[in-house]
């Protein structure tokens, strides 16, 4: 058992979380490379070991094994070769969760191609902004036709036009198109590892998120090929993924929630991915998917739980998931306990960010405190500081820091902004990364979100955290969702603004309103209750799904 884990960690088991921080090592090796060194070598020793299993909308189902994937991973790499695309070009895909989009993510890893995944919500700016920052060389995506309706239309702003490929039944050969349905499973399965000049280093970039773009143009987060070992924290000791067994997380091949539960990590513990591709989230189509993937351990957003709670769950058994994460946006108490009261799960918080993986979690070597996102990984410093960078007391609210971090951090860790070092040197100079995220630590060592730098209200002298106030209001049965930001007041200079999805059956009124806000009042302190409350039928977001605080922010500015 964990045979391709135990060569990266020799030492997996410990006593207690300090025995966790002291012993737990990742080994590095030289010129690592995850398509070689972790999908090959599982092809290699159990050829017949599951990867995959997936499912669709109309409950479909297929199943790959490691030499499925080693087999079509050279395919892919093939395909891309034989169409000019050599290491170091950039491949942008767009494949929400199609099988192909596993075995061409670690084909261009086999190739040295950097692969920029993206979202099917791309509109064409979105696209033509990606393709001119990063030089894109091919886009491949599925042969939807909204989605290519979006790409024809965004390439005349291409500044160099990139070779498009698409998956699916139309070709799309009049645009000159490349069919990769057609053309992947006709290439040769054998595959030589390159040498030399052509073979990866570790300190090649391999893999290029856009930033959710939540206070401005999405940022280039680029990382190298030692980036999967990070996630061996984040899949073993967080998601607490087992050997053959199968880890469900639910989220599109576009966002770094897929490297951090879908690809990476799982792969090297041994464990399948469990895929449920969807084109359109709904609560009760996800519970029958959860019901044909039977995953053991599973992980989702807040807001998969948020709307999970609102659904009859009554007629699910859930009882073959032992254990349940939440991570990419703060988890409120009301929804840890629900889900609790309905499943019997504890939710188990994460903190990381796509620069990184897993930086704070609930491990299991404590209790979870509902709310909290845990201790600090051990390969990370963390430290909380003010504005100066110098350390803050327990109990004080502070921006969370990777100390210690030099000008590569920890494996697994971010090699800064592509092609943008001024935005890098301001978030990490002097050997200090700074998260732009608040929180405080509590004298047990476990930390509590407060925000994003930006999202901290100063309302007449206090320091108020938008997340507080949002877990107080989502605790009434009339929120489904909310945002609370700072709005302008020309007396306190500040007050709390609470904007508001009501939950079905609820209808907006003045009499909910001083509910709503008596209700806060009575939940935490009652000067952070929101003074202006508003009801609107939806939340900007970004195309991840994140809420746009800075929006709601901007639109007030300019009201005042």
């Amino acid at each position: 058992m964990d045979y391709i884990l135990k060569r990266f960690c020799p030492n997996l088991e410990f006593d207690s979380y300090e025995d966790f921080c002291r012993n737990f090592t990742i080994n590095v090796p030289e010129c690592f490379n995850f398509g070689y060194d972790v999908v090959d070598e599982w092809a290699r020793v159990e050829p017949d070991k599951l990867a995959l299993l997936w499912t669709d909308d109309a409950a479909n189902m297929r199943s790959y094994t490691f030499a499925d994937v080693s087999r079509i991973s050279n395919q892919a790499a093939n395909f891309f070769q034989s169409h000019g695309i050599k290491k170091g070009d950039v491949v942008m895909l767009i494949l929400k969760q199609r099988p192909e989009v596993w075995f061409s993510m670690v084909g261009l890893c086999k190739l040295g191609a950097v692969c920029i995944p993206a979202t099917y919500q791309l509109t064409p700016k979105d696209i033509s902004y990606r393709c001119n920052a990063a030089d894109v060389k091919m886009i491949v995506s599925v042969a939807d036709e909204e989605i290519v309706g979006h790409i024809i239309n965004a390439l005349p702003a291409c500044n160099q036009r990139p070779i498009v490929a698409t998956l699916g039944p139309c070709s799309y050969a009049e645009h000159g198109f490349l069919n990769y349905s057609d053309e992947l499973y006709r290439q040769d399965i054998q595959w030589q590892r390159p040498t030399g000049k052509d073979a990866t280093t570790n300190d090649d970039c391999m893999l290029i998120y856009f930033s959710s773009g939540t206070t401005g143009m999405p940022k280039m987060v680029w990382h190298d090929f030692t980036f999967p070992l990070g996630h061996i924290t984040t899949a073993r000791f967080w998601q607490h993924v087992q050997e053959n067994t199968v880890h469900m997380t639910q989220s599109d091949s576009g966002w770094a929630k897929f490297a951090w539960g879908k690809i990476y990590g799982q792969w090297i513990c041994g464990a399948a991915i469990g895929a449920y591709d969807t084109e359109k989230f709904h609560s009760h189509d996800m519970l029958e998917a959860i019901l044909r993937l039977h995953p053991t351990t599973f992980c989702a957003p807040a807001t998969i739980y948020r709307f999970l709670i609102k659904e009859d769950l009554s007629g699910y058994d859930l009882s073959f998931i032992k254990h349940a994460g939440v991570a990419g946006e703060p988890l409120n108490p009301e929804v840890y306990h629900k889900i609790k009261e309905l499943t019997g799960l504890a939710l188990n918080e994460g903190f990381g960010q796509t620069e990184t993986p897993v930086l704070l979690a609930n491990y299991g070597f404590f209790p979870v405190r509902p709310g909290s996102m845990g201790k600090p990984n051990p390969c990370f410093d963390l430290d909380l500081v003010d504005e100066n960078g110098e350390s803050v007391e327990d109990g004080v609210v502070g921006s969370i820091v990777i100390r210690n971090a030099g000008t590569h951090g920890p494996v697994g860790m971010f090699r800064g902004y592509y092609r943008d070092e001024e935005v890098t040197r301001r978030s990490w100079h002097d050997g200090m990364y700074n998260t732009g995220d608040t929180a405080w630590r509590d004298a047990d060592g476990y930390y509590w979100f407060v925000g994003r730098n930006d999202d901290v209200i100063k309302c007449s002298g206090y320091r108020i955290g938008p997340f507080e106030v949002e877990s107080a209001l989502l605790e009434h049965p009339s929120v489904l969702e909310c945002a609370v930001t700072a709005a302008p007041d020309p007396v306190r200079g500040q007050v709390v603004k609470a904007t508001i999805v009501l939950a079905r059956g609820f209808e907006a009124s003045e009499a909910l309103k001083k509910e709503l806000q008596n209700h806060v009042k009575r939940v935490t302190a009652p000067y952070k209750y929101p003074r202006i409350v508003e009801f609107v039928s939806e939340l900007p977001k970004t195309i991840s799904g994140k809420i746009q605080r800075n929006v709601i922010r901007k639109a007030d500015e300019r009201q005042s």
